[in-house]
This record gives C-alpha cells, sequence and structure tokens, in this order.
C-alpha cells in the first residue's frame, strides 16, 4: 500500500502504536478484527498500520499476508546498527525481513524512559532509511516546555537533530509525528488549532533543511489520546497528515472507528 493517491495527492495514514500491549495471540486476535470492520471505501483514503511489540511482528505478518488484511505492518523502534552485542535490541534488517514498512524512531517514551538521544535518534532513522523502511520520526514538548512558551524551539532543535543532512527524496518520504508529551496516556488533547500550529511549525522547518516542496509532501501526523470523536476535527488541519494512535488502537472496534473518522476528511482540506 503506497503513500500516494492517483493525482499524487498524500494519503492520511492513521499508525495504531500498540506499545507493550498484547501477546501475539491477542495480536492475531486484533488483526483478524480489524480486517472485519474497516470499510474498503476507507481504506481507499486512508493508509492504516499497527506497529505490535516485537514478540507479534511475526504473528501479524502471517495474518495479514494470509488474509489479504489491508494493513501495513510497522515496529516500535530499532537499533542503528545492523548487528552487534546489543542485548535487548532489535536491529532494522531484522524489521525489514518480517515485511515491516514503517518503523517508529525516538517515541518520548524511548526518549524519557529510555534515554534516547536526539544522536541515537538519528542514527536509528539513518538506518530504518538504510534498510529501505519508512522512519516515523516522534518529536514532542514537555508540559513545562509548553508553559515555557519553548514548544516551537523544541520542535525546530529534534527536526534538525534527525534530519539535518537528508537528501530532499528521503525528507519528502518519511513520516513526522507530533506528539506534544503532556497530551500522551493522559487523556489531554491539543486542541485542532494546537495539532495545527505544530505541524505548520514542523513543517516549515523541513523545509528550511531541504526544500518547500520536500517539506509538502511530506506527512506529519497528530498524536496524543487521539479517539474517534476528535479525530476528524485533528486531521481536517491542513497540515495534518493523519493520527498516531496509542491506547484507542488496541481495540478493533475503536480503532476502526478513529479510520472512519478520519475517511470523511474532504481531500480538498489536505496538502
Amino acid at each position: 500500500m503506497g503513500a500516494d493517491e492517483p493525482g499524487g495527492e498524500r494519503r492520511t495514514l492513521v499508525a495504531g502504536n500498540w506499545k507493550m500491549h498484547h501477546d501475539h495471540l491477542q495480536a492475531i486476535r486484533t488483526v483478524q478484527e480489524l480486517g472485519l470492520r474497516l470499510d474498503p471505501g476507507a481504506l481507499a483514503r486512508v493508509e492504516v498500520t499497527v506497529h505490535p511489540p516485537f514478540t507479534d511482528l511475526r504473528s501479524v505478518q502471517t495474518v495479514l499476508e494470509d488474509r489479504a488484511i489491508p494493513l501495513v505492518l510497522g515496529a516500535q523502534h530499532c537499533h542503528s546498527d545492523d548487528a552487534g552485542a546489543f542485548t535487548g535490541e532489535v536491529s532494522a534488517p531484522m524489521l525489514a525481513r518480517l515485511g515491516v514498512r514503517y518503523v517508529l524512531v525516538g517515541h518520548s517514551e524511548r526518549r524519557q524512559l529510555f534515554g534516547q538521544s536526539d544522536a541515537q535518534v538519528a542514527a536509528a532513522l539513518r538506518a530504518v532509511l538504510r534498510h529501505g523502511m519508512v522512519p516515523v520520526l516522534c518529536v514532542g514538548e514537555t508540559a513545562g516546555e509548553r508553559e515555557a512558551g519553548e514548544t516551537e524551539a523544541r520542535l525546530a532543535a529534534q527536526v534538525a537533530a534527525a534530519a539535518d543532512g537528508l537528501t530532499v527524496e528521503q525528507i519528502a518520504g518519511m513520516v513526522v509525528a507530533y506528539e506534544p508529551i503532556w497530551a500522551i496516556g493522559t487523556g489531554a488533547t491539543a486542541t485542532a488549532d494546537d495539532a495545527q500550529r505544530a505541524c505548520a511549525h514542523i513543517r516549515a522547518r523541513l523545509g528550511d533543511l531541504s526544500s518547500p516542496e520536500a517539506a509538502a509532501a511530506t506527512r506529519i501526523l497528530y498524536g496524543g489520546s487521539v479517539n474517534p470523536d476528535n479525530t476528524a476535527a485533528l486531521v481536517a488541519g491542513p497540515d495534518v497528515g493523519g493520527v498516531l494512535v496509542g491506547g484507542a488502537s488496541l481495540d478493533a472496534a475503536s480503532f476502526s472507528d478513529i479510520v472512519s473518522a478520519a475517511a470523511t476528511v474532504r481531500r480538498s482540506s489536505r496538502r
């Protein structure tokens, strides 16, 4: 499933990050139910990815392929090296061999809970690109940074650290997810205007690093307490190319409702 619609427009992307939830049997049941629930009309307008834990990837890959379920397989993280003595880590070539298409890079939980630095995020992003997959670069500010008026500076710094030196083609083909840390798993959600402003700022910074044309082609998602009720308003922003969904992606009914809501947004409102 490609990112482009006929005519060169970017399809909305709805990505489900399962985090450390669902064993492989629960994962199989979830994707099977998604296959039954997702509306083919919505899938013509929206690209849908699921990012299970590493232990589920092979099971999910098999179900998606055997049943021709139109979901794209994603992963939550990878190491920057292709191999080595890194106990507990998974490399980009391992993911590529499993048919993974999208890889989250620099999720705030990796940065905050596991000490992932901007340099490590940049190295992992390049590993993903090196093995023919699409990085989903996650950026966002803390509550303290937001209150101090530092949101734009923080986003600009994270984007520059990860994307500086990439080619125009690499920037055009990547995905960026704006996930305000204060909204993740808290029930608090940025307003649609907040999400649009942040995504527009990210796009402008990408344009500074590459070209306006490459930045315009980049899909920029919003993530943070996304649910079926707020999806359409969030995705309606002209610079918001989709949503990165956490807890609501674990349930097939709620996740399919999010996909349907994203599909209702008129294409004329999208970059």
